[in-house]
């Protein structure tokens, strides 16, 4: 059963990155870039990946649609993030809406305990972003101030692990980005790098890793 789900996720998650994914991520980027054959691909790619670790990490969960709309939504957020620097606020209200929809109705089955760990999941990230937003405006945008409200609400249901894991796995990963691209000189000092590609790779991890 568990190779039938990671089998069917993975699946589902190219056509959904090739099809649904990447036309929500053109429909809020300013640029043409996302319409590249090569980006149409990465992004295929990456949904694939991502919704494989997903599911072997959430398994047959109550939770598994959260988790799984998270990953849509996060995949498509970062994509315009990496080509425009920015995170629209379109892709983030619609998947947060949709993702706490499913953790309520997650609650319904299993019990409220999953929402109160999601709507505290949620402040907790999203004020934690923000106090570093304040102390380094340059540093964090709004954007990801709101990401983080986003990945905190899902991660939240999860449990307190999973969402220190997040947390904890976003700065790590964008430590090594940036440090990647220092190394090859594809960034200076002085260059601005998206962080919100690694916050939904964290995330993810978090999932994976249940």
């Amino acid at each position: 059963m568990t190779v039938i789900l990671l089998g069917g996720a993975t699946v589902f998650g190219w056509a959904a990155g090739w099809w649904p994914i990447r036309t929500v991520a053109n429909a809020h980027a300013h640029g043409a870039r996302l319409h590249r054959p090569g980006v149409r691909t990465a992004i295929a790619v990456a949904a694939a990946a991502a919704f494989g670790l997903v599911a072997w990490g959430v398994g047959w969960s109550p939770l598994l649609p959260a988790a799984l709309l998270f990953t849509a939504a996060g995949v498509a957020a970062a994509a315009v993030d990496l080509v425009e620097h920015r995170l629209p606020n379109a892709i983030l209200a619609a998947g947060t809406v949709t993702v706490l929809a499913a953790i309520v109705v997650a609650s319904w089955v299993h019990g409220w305990g999953l929402l109160f760990g999601s709507l505290a999941g949620g402040a907790a990230m999203l004020a934690s972003y923000a106090v570093v937003a304040l102390i380094s405006p340059r540093s964090m945008g709004m954007g990801d101030v709101k990401l983080a409200g986003f990945i905190g609400l899902t991660l939240g249901a999860f449990g307190v692990t999973p969402w220190l894991v997040g947390l904890v796995a976003a700065f790590i990963l964008g430590g090594i980005v940036a440090l990647a691209a220092l190394v090859s000189r594809r960034a200076s000092l002085a260059s601005v790098i998206p962080f919100g590609p690694s916050m939904v790779a964290g995330a993810i991890v978090a999932l994976a890793l249940g």
